[in-house]
Parts: structure tokens; C-alpha cells; sequence
């Protein structure tokens, strides 16, 4: 069992990227840490092993989050590990890009099922186990306010997410629980380089003021922010780490 004083966290899908930053993120500020994964296990096992070098305490999680049943699974393996839990990033996401016209059922089913169901998945659980004074953190988009051509069905799931911050925040009232969400744009992780020319890449990057892409740091400082004590006051917002991209 990790010490009572240590608060836990669980991040879904940070076996790499984004995830993984924000889990080794939330270790180095003193959270013990699920690493939630679907099907990379030695990826999992891997952001263990450097957290458990760092000093930190961490555990790695399988779990598809778009199944009730196994998200419920993983809070009671959480929750056997460490005692409890404090913290929920939702982290984990998919994206594939169409128009409106050439989605078809798989792509739109798909995404809503990991990214909208997925999150409400684990809200739900986090919202009736979560210890008092916790604090979720879920990760939405800028595209939601960019609204690019072909992003549409990823947009709208990230939009619902949104919404459904902003309404947990008020369904906690009186367990000092946070709920925000956190917006990135662009941001250079292998997923989002993958495929991209030079050029387009080039281009993305000089889309905000500070003209270069987001790293998983910088998203990971954003979290971090909000799940210690110093974003204690910040409750029911999206924050958009974007360089100012919009």
C-alpha cells in the first residue's frame, strides 16, 4: 500500500505521448499513478519502470475504457493497489479524420465509443468513488473551437466531453471535487508527426503566436496545474494549451 498522505491517480491511455508525460508528470509531483493501458502493455510497463527509478510508485492498469465493465475493474484494482483513488485524467482518445460526407459508421461508432462513452465511463465511476477533495481532469480539444474542415465527428465527441465537464463540475457540489478539462493544440507527439510532411508540420506550428507545436510537457504542466492544490479554485472550465492558437 503506498502512504496514506500520497494521493493516487489514474491516467487513462498513458501507456505513450501525451499520457505517458502526464503520468510521469503527476509522479514527480508525489501521486501514486495507474498507468492505464488498452493493448501496449510494454509500453506500460516501461513508464513503470522509469517512475519506480525516479523514487515514484506506479502500477500498470489494462483496461478498455470503452467498456463499463472493465473501467469499473480498474477502479477496484486501483483501489485494492493504493487504497483509494484522487485524481482521473481522461486521457485516452482516438482520432480519425473524414469529411461529414465520407465518414462512414465505423469511424463515427468508433470514436464516440472511446472517446464520448469511454469518458463517461469512467466519469461515472470517478464521480461515486472518487475521495473527497480529488480532482478530475479530462482532455479535450482546440479543434473544438478551430472547427477544421474533417475533424468534425472527433470534434463533436470532444465537445460533448466538454459539456459534461462543466456539468459534473455542479452534480459534485459539497465534495470539493474539481472537474476541468484540458484543450490541447497541435502537439508533437509520434501519433500526431506520423505521416505529416515537413511542410505541414511547418505550417501547423506557425498557426499560434509562439509559433512552434505544444510538447507532451506542456500539456502535462497544464494537468499537473489542475490536479494540485494550486488549481484547487479553477472548477467546471477548458483550458486551452494551444500557444494561443485560438
Amino acid at each position: 500500500m503506498n502512504e496514506p498522505s500520497r494521493p493516487v491517480a489514474i491516467v487513462t491511455g498513458s501507456s505513450r505521448g501525451i499520457g505517458a508525460a502526464i503520468a510521469e508528470r503527476l509522479a514527480r509531483d508525489g501521486h501514486a499513478v495507474v498507468i492505464n493501458y488498452a493493448g501496449r502493455r510494454q509500453d506500460a510497463d516501461a513508464i513503470v519502470e522509469r517512475i519506480a527509478a525516479s523514487g515514484g510508485d506506479a502500477v500498470a492498469l489494462q483496461a478498455d475504457i470503452a467498456d463499463p465493465d472493465a473501467v469499473q475493474r480498474l477502479f477496484d484494482a486501483a483501489e485494492a493497489r493504493f487504497g483509494g483513488v484522487d485524481v482521473l485524467v481522461n486521457n485516452a482518445g482516438i482520432m480519425k479524420l473524414a469529411t461529414l460526407a465520407d465518414s462512414d459508421d465505423a469511424l463515427f461508432d468508433r470514436q464516440v465509443a472511446i472517446n464520448l462513452k469511454g469518458t463517461f465511463n469512467t466519469l461515472r465511476q470517478a464521480s461515486r468513488r472518487l475521495r473527497d477533495g480529488g480532482r478530475i481532469v479530462n482532455l479535450s480539444t482546440s479543434v473544438v473551437g478551430l472547427k477544421l474542415e474533417s475533424y468534425g465527428v472527433y470534434a463533436a465527441t470532444k465537445a460533448a466531453v466538454e459539456t459534461l465537464t462543466a456539468i459534473l463540475s455542479k452534480e459534485l457540489r459539497g465534495r470539493s471535487i474539481t472537474v476541468n478539462a484540458i484543450a490541447p493544440g497541435p502537439t508533437a507527439t509520434d501519433l500526431f508527426l506520423d505521416g505529416k510532411s515537413p511542410d505541414l508540420i511547418e505550417r501547423m506550428a506557425k498557426m499560434n503566436p509562439l509559433e512552434r507545436l505544444g510538447t507532451p510537457a506542456d500539456i502535462a504542466a497544464a494537468v499537473s496545474f489542475l490536479a494540485g492544490p494550486d488549481g484547487g479554485w479553477i472548477n467546471g472550465q477548458v483550458v486551452r494549451a494551444n500557444g494561443g492558437m485560438v
